[in-house]
């Protein structure tokens, strides 16, 4: 025992608390703050309306979140995998570009395909319009088209948006499989089916599992697509809760209550395979040994993979584009270039501030590399797999008792209110994005940095130059890719980011995004091509580089 509290003791002197350490754990304590707030609000007393809504609403948000995740799941997970294995194994006609085309459905938010799929297939819209002219229905009792604005609608939509999350992970894994691994397979008599479901699957399992679970943490984060179509969901309930009924308590415990959901399905895909270890026994690869698809086969493999392209980007975006230019008075007037330049003024301010955050924990860890640090990092970056709803909750809830504490001590010390200093304002909408994209902005800026030898660091030291200076002048001028990518891809993020900017926005300082989103709700489609269409173009710039990252991922 002894020894044991020799080494904790010896283990905690290590620590070196300097100015790195002590700034790394003070920014992971910040923006992990509102995460800790919400979970402590389980235990605050809401009088009866907490068991009234777990008496009339809550049992629906379960149920309907329920849903959605296995449909969205289901969804992606068959698609994902399934064009994953065809582009990666497969040579059909037109493979190569579905490689990159695949993951074009990223750049619109699901919210926008709401939008154009209900402009698309209502009962006043172009499909059912034409099918009455084509077979002389004249009501809709005399035919029976499917809802759009149901559950299942939400389902379809949120797989066709959701599904490059798994995508992109498994065609990563299938590319990083050892050939020799699929040639022993047919060499023991497996047809191209039989080795992918014996021995590419389970290979690519994590990676499967981990885009999953992505695409289910967006699908309990998604805002605008169920609300948009009426399906009573945490996030919805968060916003009702809150602006509704005015119980801000409430509202964060049922945050609370999401957040739990979310935690117990990262603890359940962490539990799925945790004896699924798989490893290749070699570390050369060679180039893969690709089946040609010709004939029938050939044209089934290009439609199942040009039909998700086609239902999640090309069609919406081409009705998009068709109203912009049809209505390019209606789109691009009144005040579209005030809520885009809000817009760019949020994304760029946050990217700058997330790069530079994520740059000063990277290095922090690279200089002190124990557990201490390590997971600050972690917490830190935790905020992606939150939804924003309930980080704006637990923002706004703290943030509102300080301006509160703030004004009764000027009103008692000199008599003056200073009203609310930070509740409402881009201060708390920009902290609420960085604690929702610090995740994507550190991944980028540590891979990054961790390419660069240790050997510089020795070498920078030996001319003179501290840990400040070797980062200014040695590591920043190497890590130019990887920081220019992290502040694009929070950029793009931020764009496209609703429930956070609908929360905490400050009074008369929309974004395109909640733009859109009150033109549709108000059945003005028109008017929000423009702005929608404008959010989908900002979106494929991350697709173009992640499309060239995953060309050149293969090694041969």
């Amino acid at each position: 025992m002894s020894n044991i509290k020799m080494f904790n003791i010896k283990k905690f002197n290590r620590l070196n608390w300097n100015a790195w350490t002590i700034f790394v754990i003070a920014i992971a304590a910040l923006i992990s703050a509102p995460v800790v707030f919400i979970l402590s609000s389980i235990f605050s007393d809401t009088g009866e309306i907490w068991s009234h809504l777990a008496s009339t609403v809550l049992p629906r948000y379960l149920l309907n979140s329920f849903i959605l995740m296995v449909g969205v799941g289901c969804g992606v997970v068959t698609i994902g995998v399934g064009v994953a294995w065809l582009v990666t194994m497969c040579r059909f006609p037109g493979s190569r570009i579905f490689e990159w085309a695949m993951l074009l459905p990223l750049a619109t938010p699901a919210y926008i395909l709401a939008y154009t799929y209900t402009e698309l297939l209502e009962f006043y819209g172009p499909v059912q319009m034409w099918l009455r002219e084509v077979f002389g229905w004249t009501s809709v009792s005399d035919y029976w088209f499917p809802e759009i604005r149901s559950i299942g609608g939400a389902i379809a939509l949120l797989t066709l948006t959701l599904y490059p999350y798994v995508y992109l992970l498994t065609r990563v894994a299938f590319l990083e499989q050892s050939t020799c691994t699929l040639e022993a397979s047919r060499s023991l008599g497996c047809n191209p089916w039989r080795s992918f479901y014996k021995i590419a699957l389970p290979l690519a399992r994590p990676a499967i599992m981990a885009g999953l679970a992505l695409a289910l943490m967006e699908t309990l984060n998604d805002f605008g697509t169920v609300q948009y179509f009426g399906v009573e969901t945490f996030t919805t309930g968060i916003y009702r809760t809150w602006f509704g009924m005015g119980e801000r308590v409430a509202a964060a415990q049922l945050a609370a209550v999401l957040m739990l959901f979310i935690l117990w399905l990262i603890l359940l895909e962490l539990w799925s395979r945790r004896q699924a270890k798989y490893y290749q026994t070699s570390s050369q690869y060679q180039k893969l040994q690709q089946f040609r698809l010709g004939g029938m086969r050939g044209i089934v493999s290009f439609f199942a993979c040009l039909l998700p392209v086609l239902l999640g980007f090309l069609l919406p975006a081409g009705l998009l584009l068709e109203m912009t230019i049809a209505e390019s008075g209606e789109s691009f007037r009144g005040k579209f270039w005030n809520y885009a330049s809000h817009s760019l003024i949020l994304a760029g301010v946050t990217a700058v501030f997330a790069v530079a955050i994520a740059l000063i924990m990277a290095y922090g860890v690279r200089l002190n590399r124990n557990l201490g640090m390590r997971l600050s990092t972690r917490i830190a970056a935790m905020g992606y797999a939150v939804p924003g709803s309930v980080i704006a909750v637990g923002i706004l809830i703290p943030i509102g008792t300080v301006d509160n504490i703030i004004d009764s001590f000027m009103r008692s010390i000199f008599g003056i209110s200073t009203g609310l200093l930070f509740s409402g304002t881009i201060t708390a909408l920009v902290f609420a994005y960085l604690v929702r994209f610090m995740a994507v902005a550190f991944g980028a800026v540590e891979s990054s940095l961790l390419k660069i030898k240790p050997s510089l660091d020795d070498a920078s030291r030996s001319l003179g130059y501290g840990p400040t200076k070797t980062l200014v002048k040695v590591h920043a001028p190497m890590m130019w890719g990887g920081l220019l990518t992290g502040a694009m891809l929070t950029f793009v993020d931020v764009m496209k980011e609703l429930p956070a900017t609908m929360v905490i926005r400050p009074f008369n300082f929309d974004t395109l995004a909640v733009r859109v989103y009150n033109l549709a709700s108000d059945e003005r489609l028109t008017e929000a091509a423009g702005p929608a269409l404008a959010i989908v173009l900002v979106g494929i710039i991350p697709v173009i580089l992640l499309s060239l990252k995953i060309a050149k991922s293969r090694q041969y």
